[in-house]
């Protein structure tokens, strides 16, 4: 089975091959070499963020492997970002991140 890691790759270079620029969103916090503490995305938000060039619509998708589950915050999250037009979805392929993308 692959890591959501590989999946998330795979998702990242199919996206922008197809009409979107993506990237890799980190969230939570990490902390520097010097003990800093940097915010990065909120804990929940999905792993891929970017957009559609045909309309400009935000993409967000969370990537899974088979067994993969929402979290508590990733759950909130979804249930946050269905109120708004973006194009979100949870993808465990390529095939998945394509059709959350072009179902819209």
């Amino acid at each position: 089975m692959k890591s959501e890691h590989e999946i998330q790759n795979e998702i990242l270079i199919a996206l922008s091959k197809n009409g979107t620029t993506v990237c890799r969103s980190n969230a939570g916090k990490v902390k520097t070499k010097d003990g800093r503490t940097i915010a990065l995305f909120p804990k929940g938000w999905p792993d891929i963020t970017g957009f559609r060039h045909s309309d400009g619509k935000m993409i967000l998708i969370e990537c899974k492997n088979d067994r993969g589950r929402l979290r508590e915050d990733q759950q909130q999250f979804e249930k946050f970002i269905n109120q708004y037009p973006v194009i979100y979805g949870v993808a465990r392929s390529v095939e998945d991140a394509l059709a959350i993308v072009d179902k819209e």
